[in-house]
């Protein structure tokens, strides 16, 4: 049953230094691409995504893990030698059952790997928007924070939509996303003119709602853990 918590403080910051500032609840959002890139691997039957936050992390992760595959960028760009680049349109095509996917991009994990609160994380994303909100207000807290891993649209409407869902209210999606698909940024995805990004990345990312399921985040030695969470 959907849990409404209209008392809830919400906080909305940005980045690394946001992410060590979070306060109870945190839910760190990357939407282009790195928690879109989870969600869909999740779905896909992936066993869990490890989160790093250097390349180097990732290939000494993924060589200790049998069968395991690397989603991985650097700036944005794909990595040499690294055949997913941290690309959900990739990672639907790879063949994860059962699998393990080590993730290292340059927002979202290292992001992640900032947050310093105690209480309960989720990796969130447009796609699990709605079952990431509640699976926050299940923990009844009495502060969340959501964290844009970088300053950009998509990362803040997702954050927004979040809210509006723990509120019980809504927000215009597409609306938030205007700035977005108004920038140069938005027309070089589309015209597949930025490396390792395929257009369909992008309709992908922007599927709100398209998975009932949010993503838990555990600290582990050396990496963070994301498995799927279903709230009834």
């Amino acid at each position: 049953m959907d849990i409404m918590r209209p008392d809830v403080e919400i906080v909305h910051v940005t980045g690394v230094e946001g992410a060590r500032a979070a306060r109870g609840v945190v839910v760190v959002i990357d939407v282009l691409r790195s928690f879109t890139v989870s969600a869909y691997a999740l779905a896909g039957g992936a066993r869990e995504c490890l989160l790093v936050s250097t390349i180097d992390e990732a290939l000494a992760l993924a060589q200790r893990i049998p069968e395991s595959i690397i989603s991985a960028e650097e700036h944005g760009l794909p990595v040499a030698g690294i055949a997913i680049s941290n690309s959900p349109t990739q990672v639907r095509a790879a063949h994860l059952n059962r699998r393990t996917l080590v993730q290292r991009s340059s927002a979202g994990t290292p992001v992640m790997g900032a947050v310093q609160s105690g209480e309960a994380m989720f990796a969130g994303s447009l796609v699990v928007a709605s079952a990431t909100a509640q699976a926050c207000l299940s923990r009844r807290p009495s502060t969340v924070t959501l964290v844009a891993s970088a300053d950009f649209p998509e990362d803040h409407a997702c954050a927004h939509y979040i809210e509006a869902v723990m509120r019980g209210g809504s927000v215009d999606v597409d609306q938030l996303l205007l700035p977005l698909r108004e920038s140069e940024r938005y027309r070089k995805f589309l015209a597949g003119e930025w490396p390792g990004f395929p257009p369909t990345d992008i309709e992908l990312s922007l599927a709100v709602d398209r998975f009932d399921f949010a993503m838990a985040a555990i600290r582990r030695p050396g990496h963070i853990a994301l498995s799927p969470v279903r709230d009834s």
